[in-house]
């Protein structure tokens, strides 16, 4: 006899269907079996079919002598009474549950033997056995309640893992088909629905799939929960119909590899993560091989496809470490700024999460050795990764590719292609000649055909005699039998100034240059720069990054690095001296336009530059910043270590500003302590020192590093002291405040902010004043002191409109309306926020205009109105969407979230933004919000009934506003005292 329990409860014998008796007896057959193999006491049957409706006389053994009898022809079934009640013995595979539950076990064990096709029929075979849910016509409290484990949530586990390999093999319709029904029924299972949504996508329905997406967030936003970076990746994808991509762009004239890529290919066909290393000389075409493959294998790789630079051979480039190139790749699969954790550790586990369950395919370009690859290859079945690198890899998976020079037949058709067939057609043998000279090397040809091709008067034996007469050259490079004779033959067809410009590209610091760059280095107009740029790249011997900034290839850097100049080994640093007075000269410019109000604080700059871009507008000058990000992080790791200590302090604190606002906070950190290490080498040097340790200690806060940041501060500050600097002595006591609210030490942080006040009215700086005054009008906001808070808070802003710094009055018109909404002064308070969130517009400043729009909801909150208190917190988290970084952000937007779904009485939705405002806390270490987050959680459990789970949470909040020693500790003891639960405490 075989029983099913998932769907309605049903007993087959022998082919038939078994009448299973009244509903009592129905439930107690049901209970026997949740226990199988255990004994039941009557009580227990008792108490749980029937509860508080206990009957006069005993019926169980009525009803057992009833399921004995149904169970008489099933000679495998027995039903025994023991002392201590009835057991059930059933075969384990004749309960569907228990087939279920082993089903499952063996796929598990099948796929860790990577038995892809054998997981895959089994978890089938276990799908198949649930016709509905879990005993979906009986009352679950009268068979165990809370105490029977449903295994719908194991069903779904199975269904996803499930269609992942059915997407695997291509099955996609049959996925869609599977996978509706349950995403309709449960639209908020992200993963059901992400699986679901690639399913149609492979399948060119984005309508449906955009479908499933409204409906999975419309879901989860009756909890308060946010989607998740793979569903927003796959919306984007049905929004614009192409794949998550950074790859380069395919590559016009590849040519052969067709046994190369079919290798490939066939690799996917393997169990377990893919991984193939291309291997080869430079030259060769490893990374062109590559970048082919990855666009070929697009329809394979579904969700998305990376590409990412390792440097492991570039000349003058150090590897990139694994931290780093983690980094920019969590970046490019969408993952904030402020979600990237700090160490390499945490962020592989936070890479492989994200690649989990996806189809993505991640190119590692240049890699110096394998372990420098190793944490950046995906764990994930599903996944591929392309690496190319000079030496062969000794990893232990995938398989390597050692690429040889290309065959005879496609080095010629590559030559031809590259110059047009009429001027070689008929010349099989000169054109076979030309490319045997080049090595069969891919680059080495494009180089030589754009000089063919340049001279149009040219006839290949001409071609052939130069190179004959250039002669064997640099055998020991590394470029093969040929050495680097091609290069050299371009390289003697250049004039002067463009050979000069050559040779210094060799050494430039960072990935490219811009026509001011190069005006830079050479020493001569923007003109006629650009025609140089224009020349080489004409000829092949420079790439075009992006519009007007070029740069040269690995192989060729090497070459032009070996070139020797007419001044001997001096020129280079000359130029690049010349190069870094340009970056400074146009840091400064760029920084002072970008933030007007940061100038009087900045380190004067005294050198000079021929030409240099304008800058309009704020616009422009973060356009630039942005543009040389690299470059300039690049230029100071140069200047530290080539004895440019000048260049190395003054750019790291010019860009501090930009780095900060934009988010870039490991360069900012990164620049600085080189700066750091410069300046402190020269003890003489006060003044830079002063400048880099108040910068880093702004950093260091900025990272949620309170207590470094503390000590960098106080080291700035006796070095302020040391110079008299009494400007320096305010802004760095303002440095030392922040860290010490983050820590809890607000005594000593109101302070160092009133000392800070004094110092600004010392030397007339209005807008340090009304700083310094908002601060500690917010800490004595938070102390209880809202008359006092509300002075200061109104006097800043007074400062502020004198000096017309219109982000500054912003922040501080919303602190004043903060003080005033707990005053009870709401229309004050929404005046304060409408004018700062017109200054947000009006400026641009989408993160200002976020706390502004978040600030008026709460406004309106207070005043009851909660419909409008949602419509602008909902308008606020649209205007940072996907955008801005800033983690203290989020996370009052997550804060002033829950309180208002509590204040609608939408306890889960609560509950989901307050976990979400105590992530990212933990993770910026700010304590005070941290216990908001902590409170708010204990009161969502509260009223949801989970009042175990809702202590700790109470305790927490109440400790850290005890050490805090703010008001909300004996606040929060009243409010429990008033509980009649377990979350009174003891």
């Amino acid at each position: 006899m075989e029983f099913r329990l998932l769907g309605p409860f049903e007993a087959w014998h022998d082919g038939a269907p078994v009448e299973l008796g009244d509903l009592q007896q129905r439930y107690i057959l049901v209970v026997l079996l949740l226990h199988l193999g255990r004994p039941v006491a009557t009580d227990r049957l008792i108490a749980t079919v029937w509860g508080d409706n206990r009957p006069r006389t005993n019926l169980v053994p009525g009803y057992i002598a009833k399921i004995r009898k149904l169970l008489k022809d099933a000679t495998e079934v027995s039903l025994d009474t023991t002392p201590t009640g009835y057991v059930l013995r059933v075969p384990e595979d004749r309960l569907d549950t228990v087939r279920f539950t082993k089903l499952c076990e063996e796929a598990d064990q099948a796929r860790r033997n990577r038995d892809r096709d054998r997981a895959t029929a089994l978890l089938r075979t276990a799908v198949a056995l649930r016709r509905g849910q879990f005993l979906e016509d009986l009352d679950i409290d009268r068979v165990g309640g809370s105490e029977v484990i449903s295994p719908d949530e194991a069903y779904f586990d199975a269904l996803g893992d499930l269609a992942e390999g059915e997407l695997a093999e291509g099955n996609h319709r049959w996925v869609r088909d599977q996978l509706w029904p349950a995403v309709h029924a449960e639209p908020s299972r992200q993963r059901l629905a992400q699986l679901l949504m690639r399913a149609l996508l492979t399948n060119g329905d984005r309508v449906q799939a955009m479908e499933v997406y409204h409906r999975t967030r419309e879901a989860l936003d009756e909890y308060g929960m946010e989607t998740s970076t793979d569903l927003r990746r796959l919306v984007w994808l049905a929004q614009h119909g192409e794949p998550l991509s950074t790859l380069p762009p395919r590559p016009a004239t590849f040519t052969g590899r067709a046994e190369e890529l079919q290798v490939i290919e066939s690799h996917l066909r393997e169990e377990g993560p893919g991984l193939v290393w291309l291997s080869g000389l430079p030259g060769v075409g490893k990374t062109a091989l590559a970048v082919e493959a990855a666009h070929r294998l697009r329809s394979r790789f579904t969700d998305g496809r990376l590409f990412i630079e390792l440097n492991g051979f570039t000349p003058n480039t150090e590897p990139t470490p694994a931290a780093e190139a983690l980094a920019r790749l969590l970046a490019d699969l969408e993952v904030p700024a402020e979600r990237i954790p700090a160490g390499a550790a945490a962020r592989a586990e936070l890479y492989q999460d994200r690649l989990a369950g996806t189809r993505t395919l991640v190119v590692l370009d240049n890699a110096r050795y394998a372990e420098q690859a190793r944490p950046l290859l995906p764990e994930d079945p599903g996944c591929l990764a392309i690496v190319t690198s000079r030496v062969t890899g000794d990893l232990d998976a995938g398989i390597n590719l050692r690429l040889r020079p290309l065959p005879a037949d496609n080095a010629a058709e590559l030559f031809r292609r590259l110059v047009g067939t009429p001027r070689v057609h008929g010349r099989s043998a000169q054109v076979t000649d030309v490319v045997t000279r080049c090595g069969r090397l891919p680059l080495m040809i494009r180089v030589v055909a754009a000089q063919f091709r340049r001279h149009e008067q040219w006839p290949l034996d001409h071609l052939i005699r130069m190179l004959m007469q250039a002669g064997p050259w640099r055998r020991d490079a590394g470029f093969g039998d040929t050495g680097a004779v091609p290069y050299l033959v371009s390289y003697q067809q250049l004039d002067g100034p463009q050979r000069t410009l050559f040779r210094l590209l060799g050494h430039l610091p960072g990935h490219d240059l811009s026509g001011y760059g190069a005006a830079a280095l050479m020493a001569c107009d923007l003109a006629d720069a650009r025609k140089l740029l224009d020349g080489l790249h004409a000829i092949s011997l420079l790439e075009e990054s992006t519009p007007e900034r070029y740069h040269l290839l690995d192989p060729l850097k090497e070459f032009a690095t070996s070139l020797a100049g007419p001044d001997g080994p001096h020129e280079p640093a000359e130029a690049l001296g010349r190069l870094l007075d340009f970056y400074l000269v146009t840091t400064s410019a760029a920084a002072a336009t970008a933030f007007p109000f940061d100038r009087e604080q900045q380190p004067a700059v005294e050198r000079k530059c021929l030409v240099m871009p304008m800058f309009p507008d704020q616009k422009a000058a973060l356009a630039w910043l942005g543009a040389e990000r690299p470059n300039l992080v690049a230029a100071i790791t140069y200047a530290a270590e080539h004895d440019f200590p000048e260049h190395a302090w003054r750019l790291a604190v010019l860009l501090s500003r930009f780095f900060g606002t934009s988010g870039h906070l490991k360069d900012w950190t990164q620049t600085l302590e080189l700066a750091k290490r410069t300046v402190l080498a020269n003890q003489d040097n006060r003044s830079g020192q002063a400048h880099v340790l108040l910068r880093l200690s702004t950093a260091h806060w900025r990272s949620g590093r309170l207590t470094e940041a503390l000590e960098v501060a106080a080291q700035a500050l006796t070095r302020w002291v040391a110079l008299g600097d009494v400007q320096g002595e305010a802004d760095t006591l303002c440095a030392i405040a922040l860290p010490m609210v983050g820590l809890g030490d607000h005594e000593r942080a109101i302070a160092h902010f009133g000392a800070a006040l004094d110092r600004y009215e010392r030397t007339g700086d209005r807008s340090g004043q009304a700083h310094a005054l908002s601060q500690l009008g917010a800490l004595n906001e938070q102390q209880g002191d809202l008359e006092l808070a509300e002075r200061q808070q109104v006097t800043a802003v007074e400062l502020l409109r004198t000096v017309g710094y219109p982000r500054g009055l912003a922040h501080t018109l919303d602190n004043l309306g903060s003080v005033r909404q707990r005053l009870g002064r709401l229309d004050q308070a929404m005046a304060n926020h409408a004018e700062a969130h017109a200054l947000a517009v009006d400026i641009g400043d989408r993160s200002l205009q976020a706390y502004t729009l978040n600030y008026i909801g709460n406004a309106h909150r207070r005043a009851g109105r909660l419909n409008e208190a949602v419509q602008y917190q909902e308008q606020a988290a649209a205007a940072v969407a996907n955008t801005i970084t800033d983690a203290n952000l989020q996370t009052r937007l997550h804060l002033d979230r829950g309180v208002t779904c509590q204040a609608r009485g939408e306890q889960p939705a609560a509950l989901g933004a307050f976990q979400s405002a105590l992530d990212l806390a933990t993770g910026t270490g700010d304590r005070r919000t941290q216990a908001q987050a902590h409170h708010g959680i204990a009161q969502a459990l509260h009223a949801l009934g989970e009042h175990d789970r809702a202590t700790g949470h109470w305790h927490t909040a109440e400790a850290e506003f005890d050490q805090l020693r703010a008001p909300e500790a004996d606040e929060i003891r009243h409010e429990r005292q008033q509980l009649p639960c377990a979350c009174a405490g003891g």
